[in-house]
């Protein structure tokens, strides 16, 4: 060959006797590593460092990176590119900006909704259903307010007889001459007082079953309504700035737009899908659940106020034992927590 390679000379480096390279040679090789390296790299940016034949070590290159023709030195350890750094302050920077786009369309949609001036995406039969439960759950609401007025009133009224009845049993005792018909007396309003406090029990009952459904349960149902009419707003708002944009001319500068909307309104048309879904859902099992729950509390209501006015006492309370109601006995408190571990 016309050049020997780096490695041919350095296998002919001389030594000494001792173990040290000769000096003499070394320039020697530097000139012919010079005219084995590639152009792009001179020798005065290359250290070499060699050691005797003695030490393990073999020769060391030191180089620099390469930034633009100059090397620079580089110190050992992971290398991190200054692109993959994230910053968190421009990711908030970017979701406030994301957040106050989307405000902006959803706010013009409804405010040209109401104006009249644009479209909205319908489900008759759906927003049929939702007008449905919404007028319900308002009738509903008049009946546990009135059936909270009554359980008020007849808590009164039997508070009144306890006391009526306290007081002609003291009369029996201290007159003589009347002590039956005091006697009979008292025993009627302590047994209305009785009957009174079952009623008492079936009536609170049957509040809190109707409060559990219209303030638990529809709500529930209320809500998972509202976020899907949010996700209707925002569902039309980019259908109708992806309309716009198509309406308009199609170039360089507007085809990335064109794109980049309509991703925006295929991912809010899913959620759109999704959150109809739900409601659909939601309403089935709201429907079901709202027929068993009232149809037992209107028989137990209907079965108890029956049987209070009717006087029969046992009617009533076979009807407390039939849907497992346990009144609390008068003038006795509630069990601490540690007796109902």
């Amino acid at each position: 060959m016309a050049q020997e390679s780096p490695k041919n000379s350095a296998a002919e480096i001389p030594v000494t006797s001792n173990g040290e390279v000769d000096d003499s040679c070394e320039h020697g090789f530097n000139r012919d590593l010079k005219h084995s390296l590639p152009s792009g790299l001179g020798l005065s940016e290359t250290q070499i460092t060699s050691h005797g034949f003695d030490n393990t070590k073999e020769g060391v290159i030191e180089a620099g990176a390469f930034q633009g023709g100059q090397r620079t030195q580089t110190k050992s350890g992971p290398v991190i590119l200054a692109d993959e750094i994230k910053n968190p302050a421009m990711e908030k920077l970017e979701l406030v900006r994301k957040w106050s786009l989307n405000t902006y369309k959803c706010t013009r949609q409804i405010i040209s909704e109401k104006l009249g001036r644009g479209s909205r995406t319908v489900d008759l039969e759906l927003e049929a259903q939702i007008d449905i439960l919404r007028d319900n759950k308002k009738k509903y609401e008049n009946i546990l307010k009135l059936a909270q007025t009554l359980s008020t009133q007849l808590f009164q009224m039997v508070h009144t007889q306890r006391q009526l009845g306290d007081a002609f049993a003291d009369l029996s005792l201290k007159s003589l001459e009347l002590h039956e018909e005091f006697g009979y007396n008292a025993d009627t309003q302590k047994l209305l007082a009785k009957n009174g406090e079952t009623l008492l029990g079936a009536i609170n009952f049957f509040i809190a079953s109707v409060n559990t459904l219209v303030n638990k349960t529809i709500e529930d149902t209320l809500m998972t309504v509202k976020q899907y009419e949010s996700a209707r707003i925002e569902y039309d708002a980019y259908r109708t700035d992806l309309e716009e944009l198509n309406l308009g001319p199609r170039d360089a500068n507007t085809l990335p737009k064109i794109e980049q909307s309509q991703h925006l309104f295929q991912v809010h048309k899913e959620k759109y899908d999704k959150m109809r879904n739900d409601v659909s859902v939601k309403l089935k099992f709201l429907e079901e659940n709202k027929v068993k729950v009232l149809h037992n509390q209107l028989v137990l209501f209907h079965n108890a106020i029956a049987a209070y006015f009717a006087g029969n006492q046992k009617q009533l309370e076979q009807t407390l034992k039939q849907f497992h109601i346990k009144l609390k006995t008068p003038g006795v408190d509630a069990p601490s927590w540690l007796e109902e571990q």
